[in-house]
């Protein structure tokens, strides 16, 4: 394979952790971002996947696609610029990483928009790519361990932190997801694929406990009932795949690592650097 790989939102949590793995795969590849001079220098494209400017340009001489840019209202559209230029540019195959629940969790209500829109946004955006001539593979995977550590910092910045209650999640490890989609780049367009999920199901409380603990912050976890269609979806276990608990590294094994690390109750971790072509 000698035409690079574009991976968009390359520069994020999960598309960093995307273009490290091409790069020990030895495989070349460029990362699309917004913002000029991000990553390094004269490894990057620049363009916006929202208004559709520069992403042509981007896709020239690219066969494979792995689409991490996500954001939680307009995905569809980002979708629908990149698989119109995906099919200008004679792409073979777009890689599109979604989240299970997409499909089982409704919203409707202003609650649920609030609460679970990305779900939503992920499912439009599903749409588009599916609806393209370009090839496809769509991988659901359960909330990542770093955006579950995201929430858990935030909230606890609080004396008294809100969970959902009946609220349950499966954290699966980024790192896993990355090699996940890194296989499926590599294969044939496959279409909806089987989940990913993490190897545990554990209730939202019990999640914010583990990282007090580990962080040794004393507050107190108040389970709080949320109304709504979307709610009533997730306490009813839309979010979980437990038939598909392939991940291995657990919550409390990430939680452990980053403390180590100093980074339980600090900024975002930093990711080894990548190198495109």
């Amino acid at each position: 394979m000698t035409a690079p790989i574009l991976v968009t939102g390359g520069t994020g949590t999960l598309g960093s952790r995307v273009t490290r793995r091409l790069r020990d795969a030895g495989r070349p590849f460029r990362v699309l971002t917004r913002r000029a001079g991000r990553g390094e220098a004269g490894l990057v494209v620049t363009g916006d996947l929202t208004t559709g400017e520069g992403v042509d340009a981007a896709l020239s001489g690219v066969e494979t696609v792995i689409h991490c840019a996500g954001t939680n209202k307009g995905d569809d559209d980002k979708a629908r610029h990149l698989m119109r230029a995906a099919e200008r540019a004679g792409a073979r195959h777009v890689v599109f990483i979604s989240v299970v629940g997409a499909d089982r969790i409704p919203v409707e209500s202003a609650l649920d928009r609030a609460m679970f829109g990305y779900f939503a946004s992920k499912l439009a955006a599903e749409k588009v790519v599916a609806a393209s001539s370009v090839g496809w593979t769509t991988l659901r995977a359960t909330q990542f361990h770093d955006l579950v550590l995201k929430v858990a910092r935030h909230m606890t910045r609080l004396p008294v932190v809100p969970v959902g209650l009946g609220f349950r999640f499966q954290p699966v490890d980024t790192d896993e997801v990355a090699a996940r989609l890194v296989e499926l780049a590599l294969g044939a367009p496959a279409g909806l694929v089987p989940d990913l999920a993490g190897p545990r199901v554990s209730e939202m409380a019990a999640l914010m406990r583990t990282y007090l603990a580990v962080t040794h912050k004393r507050r107190l976890v108040v389970p709080v009932w949320i109304p709504g269609k979307g709610a009533r979806a997730v306490r009813a276990g839309a979010t979980l795949s437990p038939d598909r608990a392939v991940g291995v590294r657990t919550w409390d094994a990430f939680l452990a690592d980053a403390e180590r690390e100093g980074l339980a109750g600090a900024g975002r971790p930093p990711l080894t650097s990548a190198r495109a072509t």
